[in-house]
């Protein structure tokens, strides 16, 4: 691999929320009710976040197209939110495209799945699977949803409309989510936030660098590097240049994106910080390499509908 300046040419932020918890409800942001996260306390994103602010934090960025993932609005109506968004979208130029909602053991899974395939900037759907909370309970044989075979029936529909599949989940079971991969080999999984990584410890980093060895032989995977927050500290390069660059030995760029995680990486650097810290952590890969991972795989993988501002960049 050459030697490169620092990126500057286009990015699509693969990963980002636009929310207003005081009019919609989110479970986790509308009210008083602060959940486990895994950043610590979040009550500064209780907050509107709307297309306008995003714009704000990422002012001085070159971001040509953003992708916006479900934000865990009410579950009785995963449809709204998607309504919404793609209402945001028509009024503000972005998102220009969506990972949407969907709850893939419910009985409405397939009628969830084929409202979600209709709006147009659907790309993919998200479902944190719920299962082993720790190292230890994998160890002693739990398992997620992802082997559930109620959740797998609805795994099974995403090729039928022609969607992805965006996981969250900790490191552990990431060996569970290259099973997963194997046994639907039509389906994109990609994976959020760098197969969250953990506390960045010597023990924690190798079993999830094993985990995302599993990933990556698996070709219908590919990685989102984003989240790589730690709680109490400043986003870092020290902290996040081995991870990233182990997921780009790994997976290469044609299989990274890079997404901001905003407004919820705000809670410990600003927009300019993170990407100039994954630009400097990319910067010794060649130009071509670079743009692959900045622009081309999100180009490729969630085909955004550009904005009439952006129509005019390159589509390779």
């Amino acid at each position: 691999m050459s030697g490169a300046e620092l990126y500057t040419g286009p990015i699509i932020d693969a990963h980002h929320h636009v929310w207003e918890p005081r009019k919609h409800n989110y479970p986790w942001l509308s009210g008083a009710l602060l959940v486990p996260h895994r950043y610590g306390d979040y009550t500064p994103v209780k907050r509107d976040y709307l297309p306008a602010d995003y714009r704000r934090d990422a002012e001085g960025v070159n971001i040509a197209a953003t992708v916006y993932v479900e934000a865990e609005w009410d579950p009785a109506d995963p449809l709204g939110e998607t309504r919404y968004v793609s209402g945001l979208a028509r009024e503000h130029g972005l998102p220009n495209a969506i990972v949407a909602q969907a709850w893939l053991h419910r009985d409405d899974a397939g009628e969830v799945l084929a409202g979600q395939a209709a709006f147009g900037l659907v790309r993919s759907v998200r479902h944190k699977p719920e299962g082993a909370a720790s190292p230890a309970e994998v160890a002693a044989g739990r398992r997620t949803l992802m082997s559930d075979e109620r959740w797998r029936s609805g795994y099974a529909l995403l090729e039928r409309h022609g969607l992805h599949f965006d996981l969250q989940t900790p490191w552990w079971n990431l060996a569970e989510a290259a099973e997963l991969a194997r046994d639907f080999p039509r389906t994109t999984l990609i994976v959020n936030h760098a197969g969250v990584p953990g506390d960045r410890s010597p023990e924690t980093l190798a079993g999830w660098r094993a985990g995302m060895e599993a990933l990556a032989a698996r070709p219908n995977v590919v990685v989102k590097i984003s989240g790589l927050c730690l709680p109490g500290r400043a986003w870092s390069v020290d902290d996040n240049a081995e991870v990233v660059a182990t997921i780009l030995r790994l997976f290469g760029p044609q299989r990274v994106m890079f997404g901001s995680n905003f407004p919820v990486d705000g809670l410990c650097a600003s927009f300019g910080e993170i990407f100039d810290g994954f630009r400097r952590i990319a910067s010794s890969w060649s130009p071509a390499e670079q743009r692959a991972m900045f622009w081309e795989t999100g180009l490729r993988i969630y085909r955004p509908e550009l904005s009439d501002a952006n129509r005019g960049m390159p589509t390779a």
